[in-house]
């Protein structure tokens, strides 16, 4: 495995697909994966090289397939593993990897070893998950806490114990001091590379060294030689990308995960650029408001944190947060030219820019303002937790219709017709209803689109080595407005400047970035030269290579 150099995943633009609402074949309102294989055409016009996949495998869909029960099996809802399998060859084809879900923080309670686990205590994969007796007044083992609200620890009646899941009680979480497991998830793993996959994201692979009895749930003490003991298993003499989910990881133990000498993971999504957004009690769901100067504090501190080794994941949004455009730019009347400067400044960044679907239409949130209408587990489990702990119901639906997983997961918006073109049944989730104006078909017929401007920007990245390689330079780091930097490799250099905001700004341009040269792209009108004094028109972002 390629960890570092001119590894084809540096200079490659990322497609994050959501199968459930990405494209539905057969008119069950489900997407499919013969529907993604439908789109692979518009995926290599858009230049991207490889695609993140969240899961497809057999699961009872409690938290829409992130609970598997088989992970040598697709779920009939999405298809045959003969479907995944042609997906894998016809991606190849057009020069896109295809990169599977790896979920082994947990299963589902549906799967054959929690079956079996859960039948005695002396069951033979009784330890393949973590079981605790009672405390002793009857309650939980400890006051450890699922992040899908309430206790952590589930009693399971047939044996008196309680077992652990750090998410939905549905989702027991694996035991992964168990060497068993471990090897199990690595001949899993090497199955599916066998199968022609590019790699893998790792779900929350920071929880899966816990150490429950001391309170540790991410960063415990053997996580790194489980990632390594993975990494020598699965990857070795495999050109292949591996990305783990990691909300705890910081600027400061980043290179534990992706250093070149750790033989781990190729990078790390990590999360501080949006939980600096979150209320310090409440979290997410009463969202501050935003604050440019601390967003690129976070991002600027990861530039610097990787910029000699290791590697980022550059993304604004995937299928658990916001869309990009409602949260950072204006979903209303410059919906298109934030959207476009919001891209200009994540994909001209060093690391590897993530696309989620959607995203490169500039869709917006859902705009839902029932609790009828979402259909997240997190949501809808939080909504009750706070409406008994005497939230109103419109505080609550205000953080949801910021911050609801639902907002990524409405389907992808390809026509004007019925349900977006998503599917011609009903839809598992609604669609958000701005479809009409927003969509694919529209935007490939317009070559201003805020999807031409991700697929220039995608070309850009494979065409310059400056992009996937060069230097980074914070600018204006304390302006309010603007996000500012330059990348610089063997005598070239490229500034990047973005007003973030709705008004028109001025923008005294350090002497030191000054420069003129040939615009690369614009969201506005394009410009040769930049020094001085800049007046920024709305949401104006451009950038010079000189």
């Amino acid at each position: 495995m390629t960890q570092h150099g001119t590894a084809w995943w540096k200079s490659a633009t990322a497609y994050q697909i959501y199968p459930r609402s990405f494209c539905d074949s057969n008119g069950d309102g489900i997407g499919d994966i013969p529907g993604i294989i439908s789109k692979l055409d518009y995926l290599q016009d858009l230049g991207i090289g490889f695609i993140w996949l969240s899961p497809v495998f057999a699961s009872p869909m409690v938290d829409n397939g992130y609970d598997i029960s088989d992970y040598r099996d697709v779920a009939p809802e999405f298809g045959t593993l003969e479907d995944l399998d042609q997906l894998i060859a016809d991606a190849k084809a057009r020069g896109i990897g295809i990169v599977l879900d790896l979920v082994v923080n947990h299963t589902s309670d549906q799967h054959p070893w929690f079956q079996d686990a859960r039948a005695a205590r002396d069951a033979p994969l009784r330890d393949y998950y973590i079981w605790r007796d009672p405390a002793p007044d009857g309650g939980p083992p400890n006051d450890l806490q699922s992040s899908f609200g309430g206790p952590a620890w589930t009693l399971d009646p047939q044996t008196g114990q309680y077992y652990l899941h750090l998410f939905d009680r549905r989702q027991p979480d694996l035991n992964w001091s168990n060497h068993r497991v471990r090897a199990e998830v690595h001949d899993m793993m090497n199955w599916w590379y066998d199968r022609g996959i590019a790699g893998f994201r790792m779900d929350v692979i920071d929880v899966i060294g816990k150490e429950v009895d001391r309170g540790i749930t991410t960063n415990g003490p053997h996580l790194h030689r489980y990632l390594q003991d993975m990494h020598r298993a699965t990857a070795l003499g495999r050109d292949i990308v591996t990305v783990g989910e990691a909300w705890s990881a910081t600027p400061e133990n980043a290179l534990l995960y992706c250093g070149r000498d750790r033989q781990e993971l190729s990078m790390i999504f990590q999360f501080s650029h949006i939980t600096q957004s979150w209320d310090e009690e409440h979290g997410k769901w009463k969202p501050k408001d935003f604050d440019l100067v601390a967003l690129k504090r976070v991002l600027n501190e990861w530039q610097a944190a990787l910029a000699h080794d290791g590697w980022n994941s550059l993304f604004w949004s995937n299928h658990d947060l916001p869309r990009a455009v409602s949260k950072y730019g204006d979903e209303g009347v410059y919906r298109e030219v934030s959207a476009k400067m919001l891209a200009t400044v994540l994909h001209l960044m060093k690391g590897t820019p993530y696309i989620y679907q959607g995203e490169e239409l500039g869709m917006t949130n859902a705009g839902f303002t029932r609790i009828d209408q979402y259909r997240d587990v997190e949501t809808l489990n939080f909504h009750a937790l706070q409406m008994a702990a005497g939230v109103t119901p419109e505080a609550f639906l205000h953080g949801a219709c910021a911050n609801s997983r639902d907002n990524a997961r409405t389907p992808m918006q390809w026509t004007d017709a019925p349900h977006a073109g998503f599917t011609t049944g009903t839809p598992w989730l609604e669609v958000t209803a701005n479809y009409p104006t927003i969509n694919a078909a529209a935007a490939l017929a317009d070559p201003d689109s805020v999807l031409a401007h991700y697929r220039r920007l995608a070309h850009l990245r494979r065409d310059l080595p400056i992009i996937v390689h060069g230097d980074y330079l914070p600018l204006a780091e304390d302006h309010p407005q603007v996000f500012a930097y330059q990348r610089r490799l063997a005598g070239q250099r490229l500034l990047v400047v973005a007003n973030f905001s709705a008004a028109e700004v001025a923008f005294d341009l350090p002497d030191r970035a000054a420069m003129r040269g040939r615009c690369l792209i614009t969201n506005r009108a394009a410009r040769d030269v930049a020094e001085g004094r800049l007046t920024l028109s709305p949401y104006e972002a451009f950038a010079i290579l000189s």
